[in-house]
């Protein structure tokens, strides 16, 4: 079975890949860009928020002070890597999607293709919150729109490594707000 992540250019899948979004920031693009490889490297038919997770802590300084340093980061990396291996496997067959949040449903989205729907929504949160701050989507804002339904795979994992969501989001919204004041 293919997974149904593109492999090859956007072009020639006919598909707007997320990473070409003018609405992201250089440093958000490279973050799908990865969560999209770790999706097919995994075997996973779609992104989803545990994939977007790990991308914003490999590569996104800001992603990790927000959720802290320390035994809690080393326990919710470890989890992460882990997802291929045995802590994910339950995920591999089914699609993320609360039901909790909806969907967007305008067809001509196409920038949110090979995510998972929740996924596909913490994208257009991201871009909605970052385009009331006046700017490109940045990695803080997907990591805030991702902690947004409870019931997210990102979510689930960083309970499992004993970090709280609303934790997270307080510090990013004191980030944002610092950078408000420059």
């Amino acid at each position: 079975m293919q997974p149904s992540i593109p492999r090859q250019s956007a072009h020639e899948h006919g598909i707007h890949r997320a990473e070409n979004d003018a609405r992201l920031s250089a440093e958000l693009a490279s973050v799908i860009g990865g969560a999209r490889r770790r999706a097919v490297r995994d075997g996973d038919r779609q992104i989803d928020t545990a994939h977007l997770l790990h991308s914003l802590l490999e590569s996104d300084p800001e992603a990790r002070i927000a959720v802290g340093d320390g035994p809690q980061l080393a326990r919710l990396l470890g989890y992460l890597v882990q997802r291929s291996i045995g802590y994910g496997l339950r995920w591999q067959s089914g699609v993320e999607d609360s039901g909790a949040v909806p969907v967007p449903a305008d067809p001509s989205v196409k920038e949110t293709a090979g995510f998972s729907p929740l996924a596909a929504t913490a994208m257009e949160y991201a871009c909605e919150r970052a385009a009331r701050h006046g700017g490109p989507a940045r990695a803080a804002d997907l990591l805030a729109a991702i902690l947004v339904d409870r019931q997210a795979r990102a979510v689930e994992v960083l309970g499992r490594a004993g970090i709280e969501p609303r934790e997270v989001l307080a510090r990013l919204d004191g980030v944002r707000g610092s950078d408000a004041a420059h």
